[in-house]
């Protein structure tokens, strides 16, 4: 309450400081909000000239005080609290008002120096060029001045190489990600950095750049853990796999362990980098993952690889953390790496299909199958436009409720998908016949239909192509059964009805010779097989992709649908050919 007086100002200047800086400290949060003692400190100076600027913002009011107010004994005082103002604004990405705050803070010589480092980043110039005040022994700081700059340059070019990372200037990010690196931070902060330049490396197109760029983040704190997910990222973008794997590996185990948050490389600072940069993208390059999305994608990689027994053994992993409680695992905000919850209930059936585990493979698309059937309304509209958001959480799908047509339309694809999933494993069985009944289901084949035959929004095209594809595998293994059981015409009819679905496919085109052949409408057969060789390289018998990639959970049955006997039918049609021809010209 005591009126401001020119001879205190000083001494009070620094309690002010050092009081800010003991709260800062203290917060474990980031920065935000205006300083409001800074104000007041500002504002007391003003009065003990006699002057006011109550009405004046942040920016005026530093202006107005460092132009008026040019007595040698506050220069100090003023330019620490200056630092701390810089701090502030940085933390809340003003930029422009810091660099117009080191302006005033300047001298012409100081200008001078920072306009003639061409090349250089102009805010970053103007913090270097900046001149600390001499401190005087007498007051004592908790945190000085000199340091306090050394801080904020880090910051600065953290904080900028972030925005142009964000941007899409890559050389530019890379240039004031570097800066940063060599700045003054804690290691905490320092692998950070270096978990954004191996990303922006990434993006520069120079992996080998970005795994050394990781590598050193984790050297110099391991338990920075989103850079070894990156690590994983640039291994799988290289192709080798092995090298991924032992990465999601390690990260799976790391955060398993679940340590406590390590303490800061440099408890004597109360100002420090971690509470002035704190961006949305850093968020979420720095977001860490999940156990549960790890064992996830250590369960896709393998599928995907061919390792069925890993793949299995990831994928029950995942499926018993499910019973933990997803909610608690996975983030809700749409950044998690999960797909959705029925999909990754199929992918796991495919993976007990390919290891011989038919019977598991059943039950788990029992499972999907049975929450998803009471979700499917009987008639739906696909031409209508949706009235309703798509929802995208992970476990989405499961519950009751009132659907979108995109959700319908999902859970029908996840349904189809369980049949048909079902039906190849009752072949792996020898269960002919209760394969038949899983290929054949009468509503699957309707509701499929019914969405077939309706007019197609482009929102709901990918959808609309798996169902199709889903149809198509579906007519092609009921008539390979037809086969296994001699109704030779009614899997005629089944590969017909498929060409009619996907004209040209390879396997739905070997399988309708072959069944001619059987049916020994030999020259009908051989006719056929003629159309097709010529008007498509696919009659060896593999599948040609075509379109948007399919589901991980459709491979496996892509590729039991394939012509198994294809080398032996073509010979037996051309010895066929040939004898005709023999007999023609006698």
């Amino acid at each position: 309450g005591l009126p401001a007086a020119l001879p205190a100002l000083p001494l009070e200047l620094t309690v002010l400081y050092n009081s800010l800086l003991f709260t800062m400290g203290a917060s474990d949060s980031a920065i935000k909000g205006e300083a409001a003692g800074i104000r007041q400190g500002l504002l007391r100076v003003l009065e003990a000239f006699g002057s006011y600027g109550q009405d004046l913002g942040m920016e005026e009011l530093w202006q107005k005080v460092l132009q008026e107010i040019t007595v040698e004994e506050l220069q100090a005082s003023l330019h620490r609290l200056g630092a701390l103002q810089a701090a502030w604004w940085l933390a809340a990405g003003r930029l422009e008002s810091v660099a117009g705050l080191f302006q005033l803070l300047s001298t012409a010589e100081d200008l001078g120096r920072a306009h003639c480092s061409e090349g250089q980043n102009k805010l970053l110039s103007m913090i270097k060029a900046w001149q600390v005040p001499p401190e005087g022994s007498s007051l004592p700081l908790v945190q000085s001045a000199k340091d306090l700059k050394e801080i904020l340059c880090t910051a600065a070019a953290f904080l900028q190489g972030l925005q142009e990372l964000e941007a899409g200037n890559f050389p530019t990010a890379l240039s004031l990600l570097q800066e940063a690196a060599g700045g003054f931070c804690s290691k905490n902060i320092l692998a950070q950095i270096y978990t954004c330049l191996g990303c922006c490396t990434q993006r520069m197109g120079k992996p080998q750049t970005a795994l050394q760029h990781l590598k050193r983040a984790l050297q110099v704190d391991f338990q920075c853990l989103p850079a070894l997910s990156h690590v994983a990222a640039v291994y799988h973008e290289l192709g080798e796999t092995d090298a991924e794997m032992q990465a999601l590996t390690l990260l799976y185990e790391a955060l398993g362990k679940n340590p406590t948050a390590a303490a800061s490389s440099s408890p004597y600072f109360l100002m420090q980098t971690e509470l002035l940069v704190h961006t949305p993208v850093l968020t979420s390059l720095l977001r860490r993952h999940h156990p549960s999305e790890v064992k996830y994608l250590l369960a896709q990689r393998c599928l995907q690889d061919g390792r069925v027994a890993d793949a299995v053994e990831h994928y029950l992993d995942f499926l018993s953390l499910l019973q933990e409680g997803l909610q608690q695992q996975v983030p809700l905000d749409g950044s998690s790496a999960l797909p959705r919850i029925p999909e990754v209930f199929l992918e796991a059936a495919s993976a007990l299909e390919q290891a011989g585990r038919h019977q598991d493979a059943i039950t788990v698309c029992e499972e999907v199958i049975s929450r998803t059937t009471d979700l499917i309304p009987r008639v739906l509209r696909m031409e209508e436009k949706l009235e309703q958001p798509e929802c995208s959480l992970p476990g989405a799908g499961l519950a009751g409720g009132l659907l979108s047509q995109k959700e319908s339309l999902c859970c029908l694809t996840w349904r189809a998908a369980g049949y048909l999933h079902q039906g190849w494993a009752r072949a792996k069985l020898g269960e002919s016949k209760e394969a038949l009944t899983q290929f054949s289901r009468e509503r699957l084949e309707d509701a499929v239909f019914r969405y077939l035959c309706l007019p197609v929004t482009e929102n709901l095209q990918a959808e609309v192509e798996v169902l199709q594809k889903i149809r198509l595998l579906s007519l092609i293994g009921r008539g390979t059964q037809f086969l296994e059981l001699g109704r030779h015409k009614e899997a005629l009819l089944d590969f017909q009805h498929s060409l009619q679905i996907s004209p040209g496919d390879p396997a739905a085109a070997s399988y309708l010779v072959q069944a001619l052949w059987k049916l020994n409408r030999k020259q009908e057969a051989a006719a056929q097989w003629q159309k097709f060789s010529q008007g498509s390289p696919g009659m060896d018998g593999q599948q040609q992709g075509q379109g948007r990639p399919l589901p991980l959970y459709l491979v496996s049955c892509l590729e039991q649908a394939v012509f198994p006997h294809s080398e032996p039918l073509a010979r037996s049609i051309q010895d066929y050919l040939g004898t005709a021809a023999q007999d023609t010209s006698s």
